[in-house]
């Protein structure tokens, strides 16, 4: 509901307020002065309270699973679920991949498995970082656990502690984890008898996947051909997301779908062909009138040039929105000059001023009234791209979903779709 604009004064959201306080008990005994009901930091923020909301389409995200599929067949397709999910969270992404079809997944550590184990009792889950430790064996066994072996450190640690499948990594020009090839060909020659590490994939990453034409390309992949045709009758994997869409050489017998799956886009110069599978949204907490002339934010960075109508929202880079997407005038980035907008009232709302820490500055002025505290600027999902506001960070979508912080609200939708 529209409200009147009051120039140069606070229009304050203050109707849950009292609502709130209720909620918030003192304890006033004489050993603790603890604040109870307040939630634990490691938990999303209640909604009613929240000052963000993310909204997660599960049912975005099986169809994006489904149509990667399709891309990579007959290649098998895993779910790359590292950093919690991309953000989206474990214990309802893994789910929703698993009734989509999704039967392997990748993490970046075994924590990370323990919690896919949780949630996808029945599937196959490789661990990037490998064994780690020499006391990993009894974890990686008793969740079957499937670690990825990187050097040939892992190789001899894993010999020593285990006899579990394990898979190998072939490093083939990305010059981060994995055996170097003549590693891999001595390891390929003597992992024979009883002493043999029982492998189940050989697979390496590109470093350029998102470049359809860099030379890299097609050198990783020659490369990493020659070495995996050592390991006779052992699947190969090369494609992440972005390697899935250069083409049949490079999907092998399993890709690895990782941003992609969760809406974002994996190639440049490629339309995205993905659902948005999150919308991140910001509370109105004031819609204030500021005169032509007026400035905004921390370093008045930004002065107005029109009498606006600037809602007041609450979010900033404590929750991940990175300050770098600030508005015009705010030398924080080269990528985009004029900064990111949000969406509200059916219209683009550019930022004005610095991102802060908990809140930022959008001008709905051409909104013509229409916001009041209390309403919701969306920041990115159906209709601002998330690789769009990465970009006005001078960033990628990888950095902006991973970063969403714990303030947000968290709301699942979409899990029959």
């Amino acid at each position: 509901m529209a409200q009147r604009v009051q120039w140069g004064l606070a229009s304050r959201a203050n109707s849950r307020a009292s609502s709130i306080w209720r909620k918030i008990r003192i304890c006033r005994n004489a050993s603790s002065s603890a604040v109870q009901a307040i939630p634990a930091a490691a938990q999303d923020a209640p909604g009613d309270i929240a000052g963000g909301r993310l909204t997660i389409d599960l049912g975005a995200l099986a169809a994006n699973y489904r149509k990667l599929t399709e891309l990579s067949a007959p290649a098998e397709t895993a779910a790359v679920v590292k950093a919690d999910a991309y953000g989206l969270g474990i214990a309802h992404a893994v789910p929703a991949l698993a009734r989509a079809g999704c039967g392997t997944f990748f993490v970046a550590y075994p924590a990370e498995g323990l919690a896919v184990r949780a949630a996808a009792p029945g599937a196959r889950i490789f661990v990037l970082s490998g064994p780690m430790s020499d006391k990993a064996a009894t974890t990686f066994a008793d969740a079957q656990l499937i670690p990825v072996l990187n050097s040939v450190e892992d190789i001899a640690l894993w010999r020593r502690i285990s006899r579990e499948p394990a898979a190998l990594h072939v490093d083939t020009g990305m010059n981060r984890l994995g055996v170097s090839e003549d590693e891999a060909v001595q390891f390929a020659a003597e992992n024979t008898g009883g002493m043999a590490i029982p492998l189940v994939l050989v697979m390496s990453h590109l470093a350029c996947a998102d470049e359809h034409g860099h030379r890299l390309n097609r050198q990783q992949l020659n490369t990493f051909q020659h070495v995996a045709a050592l390991f006779e009758g052992i699947d190969s994997s090369l494609a992440n997301s972005a390697g899935i869409m250069l083409g049949a050489d490079c999907r092998c017998a399993l890709t690895r779908a990782g941003i992609a799956l969760y809406g974002g886009r994996a190639a440049n110069a490629v339309d995205n062909p993905m659902r948005p599978v999150v919308t991140a949204e910001a509370r109105v907490l004031q819609v204030r009138g500021v005169r032509a002339g007026g400035t905004v934010g921390y370093g008045a960075a930004a002065r107005l040039e029109r009498d606006s109508i600037l809602a007041i929202a609450a979010t900033g880079y404590a929750d991940g929105y990175q300050r770098a997407a600030s508005g015009a005038g705010v030398p924080l980035r080269s990528a985009v000059s004029d900064g990111a907008s949000g969406f509200v009232c059916g219209k683009r709302a550019p930022i004005v001023g610095r991102v802060s820490m908990d809140l930022i500055a959008f001008d709905v002025t051409d909104c013509g009234g229409a916001v009041a505290p209390g309403d919701w600027i969306e920041l990115f999902g159906a209709n601002i791209a998330l690789d769009d506001v990465a970009e006005a960070a001078g960033t990628i979508g990888y950095e902006l979903l991973t970063g969403l912080g714990r303030r947000y609200e968290r709301v699942y939708v979409g899990a029959d779709n």
